[in-house]
């Protein structure tokens, strides 16, 4: 079956969250208005050359400057200048290697992935598409630019999920130590918030080199001891991805912090730090910055028994001619052909040899287009035409049902903190088995 929950389309949820639209358009914010027209422009130079790319000064310079800023809003003294820029320039480094790998491996954003992105983003903002264009114009941001850097994210996140998915699996037996742990644990239903800073290290290196790494990681943790901020010292020693946004991991239940970390946290106040604590991928600081009980409820959700037939945009059959047969099938199915045999002979979802047939989809199991459109739906009813990513769908609902599904819920849970917690260590190796495999040459000592 073709996989109709959003996160399968790209795990964008924290993509479109409120505060990561703000940073990744606060990128280009200011880049418009760097120079004018009459100025004498600075000759630009090349920092590193990365495989057959190049990332440039003043590509290093924007960034600097609309990273200046976005610590300031957040009131994060500032690190020093040339401590930044590096950081900066290894993370650009990291972000093209990405690129890179994605299009030599064929992955692509269409147009209308991105659109319908774009629309996520502006929905979870409050804004309409016109709205959201007008906020980014006021703030002097490119929205061509705009539009391109959400295309790389989105890009980055299928990659990875890629690898994770090649590389991190979760059985039945792991699903039910944990619950059974879980069950006789006095914080299982409790959620930390925590925020990190992690100084990496990779099989790669010797025993000199990952002493360097550790008292890096030292370094960073005097610093804290002797006043300076979290956030500061995340931006300035920090490795992680979210260096620059303080390094703050948002809630997690103990189960998916990993055992290490796990022991330290149920012994912290909010506002304490660890030590430093190695880990196969580095070394780390963890800081609890909240914590709460969670309360236990039966979960009682209307389930829907649906069918589909799917028509996909591709090279071989356009947009028009995809509407159009759509249009045709519907046709039929309203002249009398029957909804699942028209799904085993048009069909190109999974589902197609069993007539379409979906079974019980819980809310939030497909799209936003698809749910609403399903949702919309007496038993029986058929829709009009559907636009998604996918492409285009005709849906009929069978039968509706409350179920309660807490066991369900709570098995499920289990699987995505366990998924985590094994995806984030190798999520680390894979970027870093990247990085190590690319062809990387500073420039910066030769201009």
């Amino acid at each position: 079956m073709t996989c109709l929950h959003p996160s399968c389309r790209s795990g964008l949820g924290k993509l479109v969250a409120a505060g990561v639209f703000i940073a990744l358009w606060a990128i280009n914010a200011a880049a418009q208005n760097s120079y004018s027209g009459n100025e004498i422009k600075p000759i630009d130079r090349i920092l590193a050359i990365v495989n057959e790319d190049v990332i440039t000064q003043q590509e290093i310079n924007e960034l600097l400057q609309n990273t200046i800023q976005q610590l300031q809003k957040q009131d994060t003294q500032l690190p020093r200048m040339d401590v930044l820029e590096k950081q900066l320039l290894e993370h650009q480094i990291i972000k093209r290697i990405q690129l890179q790998r994605a299009k030599e491996i064929g992955l692509t954003v269409s147009d209308n992935d991105l659109e319908q992105t774009l629309r996520r983003i502006a929905q979870d903002n409050h804004l309409t598409m016109d709205e959201f264009r007008q906020v980014l114009l006021q703030e002097g941001t490119n929205v061509n630019a705009f539009r391109e850097e959400i295309r790389d994210e989105i890009l980055m996140t299928r990659l990875k999920e890629q690898a994770i998915s090649e590389r991190v699996n979760v059985t039945e037996s792991e699903i039910d130590n944990f619950l059974e742990d879980q069950a006789n644990s006095p914080s299982a239903n409790e959620e930390y918030r925590i925020a990190h800073i992690l100084v990496h290290t990779s099989e790669q290196m010797d025993e000199a080199q990952v002493e360097e790494r550790h008292k890096r990681a030292e370094m960073a943790y005097d610093a804290l001891r002797q006043g300076a901020s979290f956030a500061q010292v995340s931006a300035e020693y920090s490795d992680a991805a979210d260096a620059m946004q303080g390094g703050e991991l948002g809630w997690r239940p103990l189960g998916q912090i990993g055992s290490p970390f796990a022991e330290l946290l149920l012994k912290m106040q909010p506002g304490e730090i660890t030590p430093v604590v190695r880990s196969p991928i580095g070394f780390h600081i963890i800081r609890l910055l909240e914590r709460r009980k969670l309360e236990k409820s039966a979960t009682i959700i209307e389930q829907t028994h649906a069918q589909h037939i799917l028509i996909k945009v591709s090279e071989i059959i356009s947009e028009e001619d995809a509407h159009q047969l759509i249009n045709q099938i519907m046709e039929r199915i309203h002249n009398g052909a029957d909804f699942m045999e028209m799904a085993k002979a048009y069909s190109e979802d999974a589902s197609a040899s069993a007539g379409g047939d979906l079974g019980w989809v819980s809310p939030g199991d497909t799209v936003p287009e698809f749910e609403q459109a399903m949702n919309a739906l007496l038993p029986g009813q058929i829709s009009q035409p559907v636009r998604t990513s996918f492409g285009w769908h005709l849906i009929k609902v069978i039968e509706r049902r409350s179920q309660d599904i807490s066991e369900q819920k709570q098995r499920e849970a289990a699987r995505k903190t366990i998924h985590a917690r094994k995806a984030d260590a190798v999520t680390q190796e894979w970027l870093q088995q990247l990085r190590d495999q690319a062809y990387v040459e500073y420039k910066i000592d030769n201009n």
